[in-house]
């Protein structure tokens, strides 16, 4: 489950303060799909990596489950992510001098030493890249290498994973596909599922839709 409470997030700029996110509440119940949409530069990007303790608010609370992110120091909410959170980005985030295995087993080392290989062996087969496993990102198509993040986000398996525009730097037959997996191992692995995007279809395949506008948030029918 996530709380928040009145968030508000503001950046310094020369011309001032710049107000990213407006008093955002938000209660995301455990095993939830929720998609957030909305225009570019509407806070979408800042909401997601404050729910997943990325960073902080600058006023309000937020609750992961019964912790509190916004009373933590970054150390605490590293390990909580660690131990509770996946995170998918956009742009993947593999490290380029490790193969897809070392990639998915890496993040592991820390909280599953003993399992570590184990564990990323078996969702590269989830996600269809067994055979995969000792190629390097750059010897991996876009689609292949989303299926990589995604599996390594899984292979620690958190109770809640955050998704930023997972699909956007997709062609649409290899996004469906993406978006098929990620909603499988939602369904596979209970696993509270939020993610932020520009695609109406795979917004619409979540069980509530939510919309951000100039850093307001609005519930959709």
């Amino acid at each position: 489950m996530i709380i928040a409470k009145n968030i508000v997030k503001t950046v310094s700029t020369r011309a001032g303060e710049l107000h990213i996110l407006q008093g955002i509440d938000l209660h995301i119940k455990a095993g939830e799909s929720v998609a957030i949409v909305g225009s570019s530069g509407s806070g979408k990007s800042t909401l997601l990596a404050l729910l997943a303790g990325l960073d902080n608010p600058s006023q309000g609370e937020i609750h992961l489950g019964d912790q509190p992110l916004h009373a933590m120091s970054e150390d605490q909410r590293a390990l909580l992510r660690a131990d509770h959170v996946g995170f998918v980005f956009q742009s993947f985030q593999l490290l380029q001098g490790l193969t897809a295995m070392e990639n998915i087993a890496l993040p592991l080392e820390l909280t599953r030493a003993d399992k570590a290989e184990h564990l990323a062996r078996q969702y590269l087969e989830k996600v269809g890249l067994g055979e995969r496993g000792h190629h390097y990102p750059n010897q991996l198509s876009g689609g292949e290498q989303q299926r990589v993040a995604i599996a390594r986000a899984f292979a620690s398996q958190p109770s809640v994973l955050f998704a930023d525009e997972p699909t956007g730097n997709l062609d649409g037959e290899t996004g469906q596909r993406i978006a098929d997996l990620l909603f499988d191992l939602n369904r596979d692995e209970d696993c509270t599922l939020v993610l932020v995007t520009h695609d109406d279809e795979l917004a619409a395949r979540c069980d509530r839709r939510l919309r951000m506008n100039s850093g307001r948030l609005s519930e959709e029918g």
